[in-house]
């Protein structure tokens, strides 16, 4: 035996021959049998080891020790352990058909929590079990100061917001502006030219340290904390609101002309800049001459966000004429025109409608059977609405009988004074009747 050994088996199939030497194995057949629990050497490299199934079972834990058995038994010949001292007369291992292996039935139902089992909990680190515990405690397990908390909520919270007023002291001046204690954790600054409206020589007069001023915020804070404020901005919007109030009022200012161009006047009305237009104006063809004068005018239009605020004399004419006029009251006018539905009365500077259904209580073919147009006409006022600037007029309530103006005008218009008080205690009747 100089160059391996043989081994004997009677009744065993052939398998090969094992040749132990100096590094060269022999794979030459042999006619001697040998043993059934000895492996033979391949001369090719080994079968990859084909992907095994596990098989978990909830009721039976101790299963996990299973697949070892599954290896041993399901592996190939080829890749069998050498057994050390197997007995040569072993019986043959019990073949598993494929469905016994890939049996998936008993899984059927199971979660992923069932499959990992408690183990999974146990091989949890103590740092998770830590941070797991951290997160179910509550505020309250801490040291927590709720009026600490909004105290410093209130030191760091910005002070100033843009458009907001705010009152503060003068702390200093400069030559471009004036810094002002507002409460905050730098003071607020206002420029020069947002000191006031209109010019200022003398800043420092003007503002004297210790002055209490009320500004308006124009810029919020910036990165070192300071706010920039404006006074001339706040009395702007006050200006403003006193004239937009006014308008709403209906009131007539007097206003003193300071300049002109080609399309109007100007003028000064709460610290703004307003504009008559020369159509607006008496003497509009010669408005240059105005400029000094003191005219009585009401608003046209006046709109903050657009900076425009015009004004009317004529308006204001109206207006005045309208305050002197009341409902009942007896008028006198001229014709000015005629038109289908009516005539149009000047009563000075404002027109009222006499409207052919308040001419007579008669039956009316034409308009020009009662009056032509530059005709004197005296009538009672029976409506006012001096926002529309409109005045209605009345003729049938001086009729002592429907159709009496058809038939002798200038008898009704002669006695018109003394109609007018009958027409009057009618017209309050009426009122109380209907209220």
């Amino acid at each position: 035996m100089a160059a391996g050994l043989d081994l004997y088996s009677v009744g065993s199939p052939v398998l090969s021959v094992v040749m132990a030497g100096s590094g060269n194995a022999s794979s030459a057949p042999s006619p001697r049998p040998v043993p059934p629990g000895e492996l033979r050497r391949p001369s090719e490299p080994p079968l990859r080891k084909p992907p095994q199934v596990l098989l978990i079972k909830k009721d039976a834990p101790a299963a996990a020790a299973e697949p070892a058995a599954v290896d041993a038994q399901t592996a190939p010949e080829g890749l069998k352990a050498p057994a050390a001292a197997a007995p040569v007369a072993a019986a043959p291992a019990k073949q598993r058909s494929d469905d016994e292996l890939f049996d998936m039935g008993g899984m059927e139902g199971l979660s992923m929590a069932d499959l990992l089992g408690p183990a999974d909990q146990q091989r949890r680190s103590p740092q998770a079990q830590n941070s797991s515990e951290a997160l179910r405690r509550s505020v309250d397990d801490f040291d927590f100061d709720e009026e600490a908390f909004l105290a410093a909520l209130d030191e760091n919270e910005p002070v100033g917001t843009t458009g907001e007023v705010v009152k503060g002291v003068v702390i200093g001046v400069e030559s471009d502006g004036v810094y002002v204690d507002i409460g905050g954790k730098a003071p607020g600054f206002m420029p020069k030219k947002e000191a006031g409206l209109g010019v200022i020589t003398n800043i420092k007069e003007r503002f004297p340290k210790g002055l209490e001023v009320e500004v308006l915020v124009t810029r919020e804070q910036n990165a070192d904390g300071m706010v920039t404020i404006s006074a001339r901005a706040l009395a702007l919007r006050q200006s403003w609101e006193k004239v937009r109030q006014m308008e709403k009022e209906g009131k007539v200012l007097q206003v003193k002309i300071n300049g002109f161009n080609r399309g109007g006047v100007t003028c000064d009305l709460e610290g703004l800049r307003a504009f008559i237009p020369r159509s607006q104006l008496q003497q509009g063809e010669q408005h240059e001459a105005l400029v000094g004068k003191t005219l009585g005018v009401t608003f046209l239009e006046v709109n903050p966000e657009t900076r425009k605020l015009v004004l009317s004399e004529k308006k204001a004419a109206t207006a005045a004429r309208f305050a002197e006029l009341q409902v009942g009251q007896l008028v006198e006018g001229v014709v000015a025109s005629i038109k289908p539905y009516g005539y149009f009365i000047d009563l000075g500077g404002i027109s009222g409608l006499l409207h052919q259904s308040c001419v007579s209580g008669g039956q009316l073919r034409d308009l020009r059977e009662v009056f032509n147009a530059g005709e004197r006409v005296r009538a009672l006022i029976t409506e006012l609405d001096a926002g529309r600037g409109r005045i209605a007029l009345n003729t049938a309530l001086l009729e002592n009988q429907p159709g009496e103006i058809l038939i002798d005008k200038d008898t009704l218009q002669r006695e018109a004074e003394d109609r007018a008080n009958k027409a009057r205690s009618l017209l309050r009747q009426q009122e109380q009747s209907a209220g």
